[in-house]
């Protein structure tokens, strides 16, 4: 079984993302290191955007969680639960551990959405 695909600024939005149906798991905070937010989406320019402008209540608006520091895409959304699930379960270290492999100074990934 192949990993999923860790999505990287070069990736997020590309042509390719057309070409089938895509599921992104994702990890918000508000600072670096500050507290976390794992979600899933079928659209992630969408999703962010909302949680970005407050637009849903709920954890990420109280705790003001905008920054997407963290996202892999999956093609099958059975896949894309059962990983938001493993991931919420999983200890802050190893969390801090996979963003900072990946995003290693914590860059706003939003701002590569839709290029």
């Amino acid at each position: 079984m192949c990993s999923p695909a860790i999505v990287t600024p070069d990736l997020i939005g590309g042509p390719w993302a057309e070409m089938s149906k895509t599921y992104h798991v994702y990890i918000l905070t508000n600072q670096k290191r500050g507290t976390f937010y794992v979600g899933m989406t079928n659209d992630l320019p969408r999703r962010i955007y909302e949680h970005r402008e407050k637009l849903i209540p709920g954890f990420t608006k109280k705790y003001n969680l905008t920054r997407l520091v963290y996202c892999e895409e999956h093609g099958d959304v059975n896949e894309a639960i059962a990983r938001e699930k493993r991931l919420k379960r999983w200890d802050r270290k190893w969390k801090i551990e996979l963003i900072e492999k990946h995003n290693l100074d914590w860059r706003d990934l939003y701002f590569h959405l839709n290029r």
